[in-house]
């Protein structure tokens, strides 16, 4: 580009050169002119195998290599176009109809204009970095032609033409010149056949304009009716535009209308609307929430007309109700598969928003509630009034079969069916699909294109079959794509960011190698690693050893992962998009590729290693004298799991300086976790098993609830402690810029409920004031005959909590970067880069921080750092719940089959059943009303005093934090198609 450059600056006339203009407003309200000279090249290549002219001329890059040509010599053909075909999509293709181009089995050879491209990521940027993966996958052929940056295709914007007519042009002059330019090419090939180029697009007026100009050009649908498989691909046309055909006769509204945004936005300026994030009760569908500033509690949304078609996770406004209209929150279990079970979903037409059935309960609902409610339980309730922002996503169901004509089972014709997503939160999704019969028994994936007035549910098109129900690959694939965790295979590009030595790869023997530049070589420490049972990616190890004067060296040593990974190349952006590791019970998907993970960063023992080591010099009492952070490395000795660690330590026989060094990291960790908890830090809990599988198969054995040993302890406090002292050191180098995590104190009212319930049924006070009341509390809150209520209460005071998250440090007040749960003023990640995006930047600004190296104008952006935050703090959570709905699934498996008998707890009590907790497995589940007998039993429940009485053959009393006998089987649970654990009251 700098040649080019030069050449044309001499003559500013050449054709070569050309500007373009853009106008933008200044904060002043002045309107600025600017004018961005392009250099237009001749040597951009087509990118096709056949043509050897671009081959010849196409610019290399810094190694000399000339760019891998993406197009096939021999392109698919159809009917239409026999000779094979390219096609060249425009923006309201890829916009509208993404999952149609992912087919793995359809679209090849794709031509992505730069126009289309920049487009779509000023329209969208999720569907931008779908369409960028698009182009990482090599079997797709998809390729990024710069058509704004080649002399032969760029357009310059008419006087007066819009935007998108001048895009519309640019799109038909590629596509023209890519013909044009093939022909040329093969017609002197005799043998060789001419593929044809495609346009695709849905906008009338450039088809015909296409078309008026010799260009093979064709809407999407047309398009996809010639190949193959199109009955399948068919059904993945987005059902929002005008294709759904599932209204007839008049016009009917079921909702109230949106507000316009204007209208939203004044009122939550003005006070009299509120902006927050809708949630779904798991428990009742027709309960919903909403988080805002201004009240101390949630605003309720009650029924189908006030949550006004918004789905669980929509950024919404809202309106409170008057008083009069104000209640408590649900006390009953309602699940839509149960009420709404025979909906039809062709039938829209003089529906009811709300069913009768509906309607029914949340009548006896209310007037159960306020008859039995102390003055004051009445909480605020609001209406939805817009959205600012869907969240919708891809979800995962399968198809209801009492929704399917049964004469059409095995027919090709059209029909409406629903699809139950597995997130009973999200409502069932109307589809259209000419496959209804073999979507029977299957996890679909389906999107939802819109939600208009006249519908009382959601419509949606099918996206494609992940297999059958229950089978171990469908479903762990389905999960995966609930949480939204990228799991697909590592692009080339990402691999070629690798060391070319591959696992031959080591450290350089020689000291005068630029690897070892500014290293401290620590290779005679005795550092060992402790992890649990079978982990192969080490992120950390430890040592430590007594010093002359009686304190003692201890030191964390860390993978140096930044050494491998550098800032904005292929294999950065993509562990920044997938922002952690995720442990699924049968496996594992990597933030970065095996090689490092596994091999050249994990710190496995007898081999040298590159880390990042924090070392201290500790007193006897576990006071801190000093602190350093070097590059450096390491030798680690051994490779513990913890039951090894804790053995070895234990064994008085063992004596050497490596058990030594473990035994004083022992003493040390429990002082200094003293020191925390006497700060006010908190020791909470959550259920915590673990499945035993074959080695095999990863075929669920048993269960086991986890045992926590010191040397677990051991680890977690130097972490901790490694944590705190890089944060400090990066915010002192940073002030603005530090990657931090927080932990902000709960609103006093989230304790409310739990406070009270432990004050009614167990005369016990939790004192919420600060952290440290809360933990001194919570260790009072125990039942002598009952070693688990301890533990029942710390599980149900962690669902109390905020959630920790990532944050810029520029972006809060100094008070706010607290951890609450921690006690700790500042906190950050800093142990595990191997597995946490969060923890690669710390230690790059810990890098540049002691001076080893520069740092990357990435981590000086404040706005920069802030998308990545919120990136990672996604995924963090998305993997954590990946991680429990795979042991849930695990555990179903694990038990299918067997009937077991176990103590359970009673966490949740409602007037038609009630949550019971099972410690042994780490489970909880519903026991309505109807599983205790037929016909079902009759049900008082006392809110006061969280009883609920049960009549029927025998009458039974049902209390909070009562411990139960449970029989527990599996079951297919009807309504999500899962197998789930069943509980039945004994």
């Amino acid at each position: 580009m700098t040649s080019l450059k030069r050449s044309y600056a001499a003559d500013p006339n050449a054709p070569n050169l050309s500007s373009k203009v853009y106008v933008r407003s200044t904060r002043s309200g002045k309107v600025q002119k600017i004018v961005r000279e392009l250099y237009l090249r001749e040597d951009i290549p087509c990118s096709s195998q056949l043509c050897s002219t671009c081959l010849q001329r196409a610019p290399v890059d810094y190694n000399n290599k000339a760019p891998r040509f993406v197009l096939s010599a021999t392109p698919a053909g159809t009917k239409a176009f026999p000779n094979g075909h390219y096609i060249v999509p425009d923006t309201n293709a890829f916009l509208n109809e993404m999952d149609l181009f992912e087919v793995e089995t359809a679209f090849r050879d794709v031509v992505i204009l730069q126009t289309v491209l920049e487009e779509v990521k000023n329209r969208s940027l999720p569907l931008y970095h779908r369409l960028v993966n698009l182009t990482n996958n090599e079997d797709k052929r998809f390729y990024v032609f710069f058509n704004d940056f080649r002399l032969e295709t760029y357009v310059v914007r008419d006087q007066g033409e819009t935007i998108n007519d001048r895009n519309d042009r640019a799109v038909r002059k590629a596509t023209k010149w890519y013909a044009e330019h093939l022909q040329r090419e093969v017609r002197a090939r005799k043998s060789v056949r001419c593929p044809s180029v495609v346009m695709v697009s849905d906008d009338r007026e450039n088809l015909s304009k296409a078309k008026k100009n010799g260009i093979d050009a064709m809407n999407l649908r047309d398009y996809v009716s010639g190949l193959e498989n199109a009955n399948h691909l068919l059904d993945m046309f987005s059902a929002g535009r005008g294709q759904q055909g599932m209204r007839t006769g008049k016009t009917e509204f079921f909702y109230p209308e949106y507000y316009t945004l204007p209208k939203m936005l004044t009122g939550v300026r003005a006070g009299t609307a509120h902006q927050g994030i809708f949630n779904v009760s798991p428990y009742n569908y027709l309960e919903g929430s909403v988080r805002v500033p201004a009240f101390d509690r949630p605003l309720l949304i009650l029924g189908r007309e006030n949550s006004n078609r918004a789905v669980s996770g929509d950024i919404v406004v809202v309106e409170v109700l008057p008083r009069s209209q104000w209640k408590p929150p649900s006390s009953k279990i309602l699940e839509e598969e149960v009420v709404n079970k025979n909906d039809n979903p062709d039938v829209e037409d003089g529906e009811a928003v709300v069913t009768e059935q509906e309607r029914r309960a949340l009548q006896e609902e209310v007037k159960k509630t306020h008859g039995k409610s102390a003055e004051g339980r009445a909480q605020p309730t609001a209406r939805v009034v817009g959205v600012i922002k869907r969240n919708w996503r891809q979800y995962v169901g399968h198809v209801d079969k009492d929704s399917i004509k049964s004469s059409t089972k095995q027919s090709r014709a059209q029909q409406t069916v629903f699809l139950v997503p597995m997130d009973k939160r999200i409502p069932k999704i109307r589809v259209r699909t000419r496959q209804a019969g073999e979507l029977l028994g299957k996890r679909v994936l389906v999107t939802i294109d819109s939600w208009d007035r006249e519908s009382r549910y959601p419509v949606g098109h099918f996206v494609r079959s992940l297999g059958e129900l229950e089978s171990k690959g469908a479903e762990t694939e389905a999960l995966l794509l609930e949480f939204d965790v990228q799991y697909r295979p590592f692009p080339k590009t990402v691999l070629d960011c690798l060391p070319a030595e591959g696992h031959d790869w080591k450290v350089p023997a020689s000291m005068d190698d630029p690897g070892w530049k500014n290293r401290r070589d620590l290779r005679d420490l005795l550092v060992c690693s402790i992890d649990p049972l079978g982990c192969v990616d080490i992120d950390d190890a430890l040592h430590a050893e007594q010093l002359p004067n009686g304190n003692f060296e201890v030191g964390v040593h860390i993978a140096d992962v930044s050494h491998f990974v550098k800032p904005n190349n292929a294999m950065d952006k993509e562990a920044s998009m997938r922002g952690t590791t995720v442990y699924l019970v049968d496996k594992r998907i990597d933030m970065l590729p095996m090689l490092l993970g596994t091999d050249l960063c994990s710190l496995k023992p007898y081999v040298e290693r590159y880390a990042f080591s924090a070392i201290w010099e500790i007193t006897p009492d576990a006071d801190i004298v000093s602190s350093n952070f070097t590059k450096s490395v390491i030798r680690s000795r051994e490779a513990f799991s913890y039951e090894q660690a804790q053995l070895r330590i234990d064994d008085k026989s063992q004596q050497d300086k490596l058990t030594i060094g473990m035994r004083t990291l022992l003493m040390l960790s429990k002082k200094l976790r003293q020191k925390r908890m006497d700060d006010g830090a908190l020791n909470l809990a959550s259920p915590e098993v673990r499945v035993q599988t074959e080695s095999e198969t990863s075929d669920p054995v048993d269960v086991k609830t986890k045992q926590l040993l010191d040397t677990n302890s051991l680890v977690e406090e130097f972490m901790l402690l490694a944590n705190i002292s890089v944060a400090t050191k990066n915010y002192e180098a940073f002030p603005q810029t530090a990657l931090l995590r927080r932990h902000a104190a709960p609103p006093k009212t989230n304790f409310e409920e739990l406070a009270n319930q432990l004050k009614v049924k167990r005369g016990m006070e939790l004192r919420t004031d600060s952290s440290k009341a809360l933990a001194d509390s919570l260790d009072t809150c125990v039942d002598p005959s009952e070693p688990f209520f301890n533990t029942l209460v710390r599980i149900l005071a962690t669902r109390c909590m905020m959630s920790a998250e990532y944050f810029c440090s520029g972006t809060q007040a100094y008070p706010e970067f607290r951890h609450y749960g921690l006690a700790s003023e500042i906190y950050t990640h800093f142990t595990s880069p191997i597995r946490r995006y969060a923890d690669l930047e710390a230690h790059r600004q810990l890098a540049a921080a002691i001076g080893y190296e520069q740092l990357d104008a990435s981590l000086h952006s404040k706005a920069k750092l802030e998308a990545v935050c919120k990136n990672i703090n996604v995924r963090h959570r998305n993997a954590q719940m990946a991680g429990r709905a795979s042991v849930e699934y695990y555990v179903g498996q694990a038990l299918k089959g067997r009937v077991v008998e176990e103590d359970g707890f009673v966490m949740k009590v409602f007037s038609n059943g009630f949550v019971a907790f099972v410690p042994r497995f780490g489970i909880e589940g519903l026991i309505r009303l109807r599983d205790l007998g037929t016909p079902e039993p009759e049900g008082v429940y006392d809110p006061e005093t969280y009883v609920l009485t049960v009549t029927g053959s025998r009458e039974v009393k049902v209390e909070l934090f009562q411990k139960v006998r449970v029989r527990i089987s599996d079951v297919a649970e009807e309504s999500t198609g899962k197998r789930k654990v069943r509980l039945e009251l004994l």
